[in-house]
């Protein structure tokens, strides 16, 4: 399904839950709606795939051609991970700032993609100052760990944030909204990775459920992040290839207000600008040609070329 959306990389959670939680978090009475078990620990034992199972989906992953990697939710797991050779860590937000994970996991040498959700900006400058010194390929995500999360609380201006605060590495967004609209604008405000939870159906037991994707859903995001991807294009303003013909059509000139005797010296009142035939002076050029002399007679609304203006010298723009 992912693949057919136009996804690069699948991604699941993988936990070693005797690490990941305490007796007591596992033994706590959990009667959600979403529960599949009497305790938290029988709900998340019913959910967790297999390290046989982690495998043979790597290797499905690979035959269909797409990339396969896991959030490590505690450091065993991303043990695991390791030997099973992703190729990139996800940190997810309740492990951002676990100092000690970090630094394990920077020290694999892979690379890592970490959420920042329920951060502060002064949690995300350590793990920066944690992270670069080891492993310099990391990216952060912009995230808001609530599901489903309202557009208020994404603040997408986060990641203008983190561009300027750490403008050597790759700026992302992870996200649990409702739709697409909020990703996309993400991508346009310079995302460079994209992470949003995929279900095969909304209504599923389960919180996050509501929180994802339905495959097409998916489809039409790659598609619009790829669109945009295209639109941003240069920074460099300038007149298109693409953009000659309205050129040619409704560019404007500089035209002859009224008439002209052959020795005038030009004045702005002699001038206007219109849409001119043959094509002329151009219109940024109208204050220039104030001052100068014509050389034949130029009739009302005639256009003003370069034939007519004596010693015209093209001014270069810089």
């Amino acid at each position: 399904v992912l693949q057919d959306c136009g996804a690069d990389c699948a991604k699941f959670q993988k936990s070693e839950l005797e690490y990941k939680f305490n007796k007591k978090a596992l033994e706590r009475p959990y009667t959600s709606k979403h529960s599949w078990g009497k305790t938290y620990g029988e709900h998340k034992r019913h959910l967790e795939f297999s390290h046989e199972q982690y495998r043979e989906l790597k290797k499905y992953a690979e035959e269909i051609g797409i990339f396969f990697t896991a959030s490590g939710m505690d450091e065993m797991a991303v043990e695991f991970l390791h030997e099973l050779d992703v190729p990139f860590f996800k940190v997810g937000s309740g492990d951002t700032n676990n100092f000690p994970y970090l630094e394990k996991t920077a020290k694999k040498g892979r690379p890592m993609v970490i959420s920042s959700g329920m951060q502060s900006m002064n949690t995300m400058n350590q793990v920066y100052q944690i992270v670069k010194p080891i492993n310099p390929n990391f990216c952060f995500l912009q995230c808001t760990s609530a599901y489903p999360l309202q557009p208020e609380d994404v603040n997408l201006r986060v990641i203008s944030a983190y561009q300027s605060a750490f403008p050597d590495i790759p700026i992302g967004y992870s996200g649990h909204e409702t739709g697409i609209v909020i990703s996309v604008a993400a991508v346009a405000m310079g995302a460079k990775v994209v992470e949003r939870h995929v279900t095969l159906d909304k209504t599923w037991k389960g919180s996050d459920h509501q929180a994802s994707l339905e495959p097409n859903e998916l489809a039409e995001l790659v598609k619009a992040i790829r669109t945009v991807e295209k639109a941003m294009g240069s920074p460099v303003k300038q007149l298109l290839p693409c953009e000659m013909a309205c050129n040619q059509k409704l560019g404007k000139s500089v035209v002859a207000k009224v008439a002209v005797p052959e020795g005038s010296v030009l004045t702005l009142d002699m001038l206007t600008v219109k849409v001119g035939e043959p094509k002329g002076f151009p219109p940024e050029a109208i204050f220039d040609l104030v001052g100068q002399k014509v050389k034949t007679n130029i009739e009302e609304d005639e256009t003003i070329t370069e034939q007519v203006v004596e010693n015209h010298v093209k001014k270069v723009k810089c």
